[in-house]
């Protein structure tokens, strides 16, 4: 603990003044990261059903140290303090307890208002030039793509392959242990409950392949295919890790993912000032969990067993200038075509931290970490919208203006529509008698200030007016209309 203490205290010394530093023979320190401060006020997202007026201020100050033993072995650590709600953070773990959890470690998904210093990833990296690879084995991030459909932090072992059949080319497996069940020791299929009422305490696994390589004769093209397989073992409970074991609310008639097969493209492409980002994914699984309710709070779906679903997404960005840029963005994900109540359900995503993002409010929950501190957007667990593509056809036009290097300004609007029906629903289900696809439309903007150098200044907001589609999703019915709008700032340094 002396030695960690003593290392932290280096990389905190040393963090304004270098970015790598030679702590010893072949033992080198480099560090990078980010500090980030934001105000947010939100109004009325609820479209007028409640009154909803949050304002509150967060903040995260982020590390990412490696130190590196020669050239073939490295440490890569990320970690966070003093991260959460300006005035809530670090409350005492006391009430929590009291309402069901057993220790600290029940805790992890609500870190950021509860320690001053919180570790995200911690894995030794090291390259076997032999076997031309290079080995990562810990706690670090997976994620495939735009990150629409993985993105956390998992622990588990991942090898990175240089094949050389094509330029630059890369495989990447790994394997991660997603969830290790009630017991982390146990992997009985019954065990004592604990207070979610879970008792199996079979595994969860994550199996991924992507192969990465470059086109370059072909209009600059990069392009990234994946793979992955996922299978949750802990299902004769009732509750499967998603949504379930979340520890916070997704959409309303989700499904139960017990297994899940997924195969997708992704690349960038440039061709003189016409810049292109693309992909196209398929997913099919299992619901394995037979249910003949949706649940006191209408969380799970109802389906025949079967999963399958798709993405595609495509963002251009046309240069005029050095000044001024034209954009466009189109993303079409699937529904549920048959409703919850029957049939295949629909799957468009495993987990993900919410970093796939087109506009400031309708999809948005942009998190400053796995779970997050704060509600963002109307995918917010406390609003429980569409997250992502999920049964979302979305259409943007948007411009970039940057007068001068240090400012840029700019401005989307967007029309979004559900791709499948969405029904109204009550306490008791869906109502199949009542349904919309009509979303809604929304208008943002977003200015950059660099103040001084690597300090940035950003002032971004929304509005989103719904329709009636989105009411049935919020809200269940109609009744309410209000626009939802939100305005925040953020100082942001990053070394």
């Amino acid at each position: 603990m002396k030695n960690f203490k003593v290392i932290l205290a280096l990389i905190l010394l040393c963090a304004p003044l270098f970015s790598q530093v030679k702590l010893a023979e072949n033992l080198t320190l480099k560090l990078n990261g980010v500090f980030n401060t934001w105000f947010q006020y939100q109004k009325d997202f609820w479209f007028g059903r409640a009154p909803y007026e949050d304002a509150y201020i967060v903040q995260m100050l982020r590390f990412n140290p490696q130190v590196s033993y020669g050239d073939n072995v490295k440490i890569v650590t990320r970690f966070d303090m003093a991260q959460g709600w300006w005035g809530v953070d670090n409350e005492p773990a006391t009430k929590y307890k009291e309402a069901g959890f057993k220790s600290a470690s029940d805790l992890w998904d609500f870190k950021d208002t509860h320690y001053l210093f919180h570790v995200d990833q911690a894995y030794v990296w090291f390259n076997v030039p032999a076997l031309r690879t290079a080995f990562s084995v810990g706690r670090m991030q997976w994620l495939v793509g735009n990150r629409m459909l993985i993105d956390n932090n998992y622990d588990g072992v991942q090898a990175d392959i240089k094949i050389g059949l094509l330029k630059d080319d890369m495989l990447k497996l790994g394997w991660a242990k997603v969830s290790e069940g009630v017991d982390a020791l146990s992997d009985l299929d019954s065990v004592s409950a604990d207070y979610t009422n879970s008792w199996d305490a079979r595994d969860a696994d994550l199996y991924l392949g992507n192969y990465s390589f470059n086109l370059q004769n072909l209009a600059n093209t990069k392009l990234n295919v994946y793979a992955f397989y996922y299978i949750d073992r802990s299902i004769r409970d009732g509750n499967a890790y998603i949504p379930n074991l979340l520890q916070y609310k997704k959409v309303r008639f989700s499904p139960q993912i017990t297994k899940l097969f997924a195969i997708g493209i992704q690349g960038t492409s440039k061709v003189g000032k016409l810049s292109l980002n693309y992909e196209a994914n398929y997913l099919k699984g299992k619901d394995e969990i037979n249910n003949a309710s949706y649940g006191p709070t209408l969380d799970v779906d109802i389906n025949d067993g079967n999963l399958r679903g798709y993405n595609f997404y495509l963002k251009a960005d046309y240069a005029l200038s050095d000044v001024l840029s034209f954009g466009a963005v189109f993303g079409l994900g699937s529904g549920d075509p048959d409703g919850p109540w029957g049939g295949k359900g629909n799957v468009t995503k495993l987990r993900t931290a919410g970093f796939f993002y087109i506009t400031e409010i309708w999809e948005d929950s942009i998190m400053p970490d796995e779970e997050g501190i704060t509600p963002q957007g109307l995918g917010a667990p406390n609003v429980r919208g569409y997250r992502e593509l999920e049964n979302t056809t979305i259409g943007q036009v948007n411009f970039t203006i940057s007068p001068i290097k240090s400012l840029k300004l700019f401005a989307s609007y967007s029309y979004i529509r559900a791709t499948e029906p969405v029904y109204a629903w009550t306490n008791a289900g869906p109502n199949p008698n009542l349904s919309a696809k009509d979303l809604g439309w929304e208008v943002d903007f977003k200015v950059d200030y660099e103040i001084v150098s690597k300090v940035v200044l950003t002032l971004r907001g929304g509005y989103f007016k719904p329709g009636v589609a989105s009411q049935y999703l919020i809200n269940g019915n109609s009744n309410y209309n209000k626009a939802a709008w939100e305005l925040k700032g953020e100082v942001t340094f990053t070394f």
